[in-house]
This record gives C-alpha cells, sequence and structure tokens, in this order.
C-alpha cells in the first residue's frame, strides 16, 4: 500500500511566510520525465485542480496530481534553507 505523501510543520510555515493562501494558490509538486536523468521534480504556486490531492496544514494547501502520486509515494516534503 502506497502512502501519500507528508508535509512538515516547517514546509507550511514556509508557505505562511510567503503567503500562498492569501494569492489563492497551493504549492504544487509533481514529476516530470526528465530523459536520459530520470525524473525531475516540479515545485511552483499554482491553483489546485479538480483531481489534485490536497494536504492541508497551518491554513496552507500543497497538491499534487494523479499522476504524480505514485511517485511521490511516502515522501516528505520540507522546506531548508542552506547556504
Amino acid at each position: 500500500m502506497n502512502l501519500p505523501p507528508k508535509v512538515t510543520a516547517r514546509a507550511f510555515e514556509r508557505l505562511s511566510e510567503i503567503d500562498a493562501a492569501q494569492q489563492g494558490k497551493a504549492l504544487r509538486v509533481a514529476v516530470e520525465g526528465g530523459g536520459c536523468s530520470g525524473f525531475q521534480y516540479e515545485i511552483a504556486l499554482d491553483d489546485v485542480a479538480e483531481d489534485d490531492l490536497v494536504l492541508e496544514g497551518d491554513g496552507q494547501k500543497v497538491v499534487v496530481d494523479a499522476v504524480s502520486l505514485p511517485f511521490l509515494a511516502n515522501a516528505v516534503i520540507d522546506f531548508s534553507e542552506e547556504l
């Protein structure tokens, strides 16, 4: 059984800082074919689509489309800031 991805509190806090919900947007995490190098992640602020899995916390939303969902099973979506 594949579990959906989890979003950390730190990731939701960062979305609050950039005020994504006030813009009417959610953080979209998608997986695309990357050719020779394998898969690539696409991360962007986007509108919620009808078939999206919606993960909510801290008044913010993270969405994953149905095609990307199997590739993100058991993943952890987090935010870190590094030099």
